[in-house]
């Protein structure tokens, strides 16, 4: 492997490239002339159930990255096994179908060994959450720069109607026809106690908030989860229907830092702490007052106010639902310190001599002896 292979210069332009100067697409090349969204659509014939909520985060996703900017050859798409892990196939620039549940794995290593690639992970709740638990969690904690899209539509499609891990207690299905035993995940939540450095929810339906969200997580440097409610019209149709429907506005809480957390149609209700028992409740500004609805603050390093945001939608009930951004804090990306850790160790020396000595003093260590043919023990 050569040192290029190895550490490629995050600001070095290609093919006369331009570069954008900062965020999660620092040295990522930019289009040498403006793209549109069907630049990004692929040949293939989309293959998911006619009514399928993928086909709206497949559209707003291949008009997201010409806003951005990004030259085709420079978007890569990693996928695992499910509905929504078919998307590699339906984009005009690289990628994988990997295996289940280590699309986040396979992500990892691209974005150590490639700087000037911007990339996706597309995994839906059964693939990232089950199986795929731990790759998840670890990505986020190590805040790798790379953007996660987790299509959440509470069930296994793909193998035709099992519960997932976020399905509700007392879900029948073929899996568990008395109904599921298990208490579902709050993948939300899940990415916060995990430390990832952005998070957000949102609906497949809702074009304009998906486009904005998907737009913010790409331009954010490290780890971006972003979990999107989205419709399965075969195997678990209206499951959000609470929060698409004509009511829609008495049941989602959006979140925009530095505003109150409001909803309603009217936004006559806000989100307060009660004084008694500390937790988060949802009541009449009027009544409150307006001074007492919580002010969201997406930008604070502790998590937990998030944390608790996320927990307004109890699991299996939906009554009042936050979405939008949770948090978007800053912190050292994984890859750009693992590429710096190489560069030092590499130090000045080149050349195929230097280096090997240097990776025989890297095996040695620092804490070794040698022991002479008449026993003696010298400490190095």
């Amino acid at each position: 492997m050569t040192t290029d292979q190895i550490q490629p210069s995050p600001m070095r332009p290609r093919n006369g490239h331009s570069l954008p100067a900062e965020g999660g697409l620092a040295g990522v090349p930019l289009a040498l002339s403006p793209l549109k969204r069907r630049d990004f659509a692929s040949d293939q014939d989309v293959r998911w159930c006619p009514g399928c909520g993928d086909y709206s985060i497949l559209s707003t996703f291949q008009g997201v990255l010409p806003e951005l900017g990004i030259a085709k050859e420079d978007a890569v798409v990693i996928s695992g096994i499910g509905c929504s892990s078919r998307f590699p196939y339906y984009m005009d620039a690289y990628g994988m179908h990997s295996i289940h549940g280590r699309a986040p794995a396979i992500a990892t290593g691209l974005a150590i060994s490639r700087p000037d690639l911007a990339v996706f992970v597309v995994t839906g709740d059964g693939d990232a959450l089950s199986i795929g638990g731990n790759h998840l969690i670890h990505a986020m904690r190590r805040n790798v720069n790379l953007t996660i899209l987790l299509f959440n539509n509470e069930i296994y499609g793909l193998t035709k109607g099992q519960y997932s891990p976020t399905s509700e207690q007392g879900k029948v299905t073929k899996s568990s026809p008395m109904g599921s035993l298990d208490y579902p995940f709050n993948p939300v939540s899940l990415a916060l106690g995990a430390g990832c450095s952005f998070v957000a929810r949102v609906i497949d339906s809702d074009r304009k908030t998906l486009d904005a969200t998907m737009t913010a997580a790409a331009k954010h440097r490290g780890t971006s989860f972003v979990e999107i409610y989205q419709n399965c019209p075969i195997f678990n149709d209206g499951a959000f229907e609470d929060l698409k429907g004509p009511d829609a506005a008495d049941h989602l809480v959006k979140l925009a830092d530095g505003e109150p957390v409001l909803l309603g149609a009217d936004r006559a209700r806000g989100v307060v702490r009660d004084p008694v028992s500390g937790s988060l409740r949802v009541a009449d500004v009027a009544e409150a007052g307006i001074d007492h609805v919580l002010v969201h603050d997406a930008h604070r390093e502790d998590p937990s106010l998030a944390f608790e945001l996320a927990h307004l939608c109890d699991s299996g009930e939906i009554a009042q639902t936050p979405v939008g951004v949770f948090r978007e804090v800053t912190r050292p990306a994984y890859d750009d310190l693992a590429r710096e850790q190489v560069a030092r160790a590499m130090g000045e020396r080149t050349g195929t001599e230097a280096q090997d000595e240097d990776l025989q003093n890297l095996i040695n260590g620092v804490d070794n002896w040698e022991v002479s043919e008449d026993g003696r023990v010298t400490e190095n």
